[in-house]
């Protein structure tokens, strides 16, 4: 038997042992495989929540729908509108603290409505790689972590995904629209849907990882190395579409993208 297939039987006994989960389901590969495989474990018993906020963007809620359906996993769409927290919005380097402690509150307070024994997240041993301090939040509200428990990294999530042939083990990461704002910048509503629109756009045109940060009225646009020459060939219509929503300066970071560079200055 394979390390990754070990970590799986691993995995299903910890989901078994909880005895009913619901599952913080954003339809990224780390929940989806958590639901996906407390679905099969639980059955009735599992049930996924969507908390959806400003900071979600609608093809990404439509998404994670589709991924629920698919999986035949109950899934519940409650709003949570996170920009009513001040913590939140001032945006300082412990924002994600602030609306992972509310999030979690409202997921136990479903999971108790439902008569659900455990609250999980697809938080997995990479994460802690990465300033995250969300993940202290999600544990003082005593959100589970499976994947840390039975040991698994990203990398096995999308093995995982791949061997039991979920087709959804190769999807690009995703991240709150918030991750695009720099810190000690307040987040609105109109910056976040901004960014959003313009990462619509570059997606249009067919690539498969897009961040679009937003520095004021200049938007740093990151991409996957390998493709930097596709938006160089689609350069006028994503400069006229960007200036469109109001940037004045379009910029393509030439290190290409990484996960969470906005915590650059505060992390290394």
């Amino acid at each position: 038997m394979s390390v990754v297939a070990e970590k799986l039987d691993i995995l299903r006994e910890i989901v078994a042992s909880k005895g009913s989960m619901l599952v913080s389901f954003s339809g990224g590969v780390d929940s989806s495989l958590l639901a996906a495989v407390s679905r099969d474990v639980l059955g009735e018993r599992a049930v996924a929540v969507i908390l959806d906020s400003p900071l979600m963007p609608r093809r990404e809620l439509e998404h994670a729908k589709s991924v629920a359906r698919r999986l035949g996993i109950k899934c519940i769409v409650v709003e949570h509108d996170v920009l009513d927290l001040e913590s939140v919005v001032e945006n300082s380097p412990d924002r994600c603290y602030h609306c992972k402690k509310s999030s979690g509150g409202i997921l136990r307070k479903i999971a108790a409505s439902l008569g659900i024994s455990c609250v999980a997240d697809g938080v997995n041993t990479t994460d802690y790689d990465d300033y995250r301090p969300g993940i202290k939040a999600c544990d003082e509200e005593g959100i589970c972590h499976p994947f840390v428990d039975a040991g698994i990294s990203k990398s096995d999530i999308r093995e995982i995904s791949r061997s039991i042939g979920l087709d959804f083990w190769s999807r690009p990461s995703s991240a709150c629209l918030a991750s695009r704002i720099p810190y000690g910048v307040r987040i609105t509503s109109h910056a976040l849907k901004r960014v959003e629109l313009a990462e619509d756009v570059l997606k249009d045109t067919g690539l498969s990882q897009v961040r679009v940060r937003a520095h004021g009225d200049l938007a740093r646009i990151e991409v996957l190395p390998s493709e930097i020459q596709q938006v160089l060939m689609h350069r006028d219509s994503i400069v006229n579409a960007l200036k469109e929503l109001g940037f004045s300066y379009i910029t393509l970071d030439l290190e290409g993208y990484r996960s969470g560079s906005m915590n650059a200055s505060i992390w290394r």
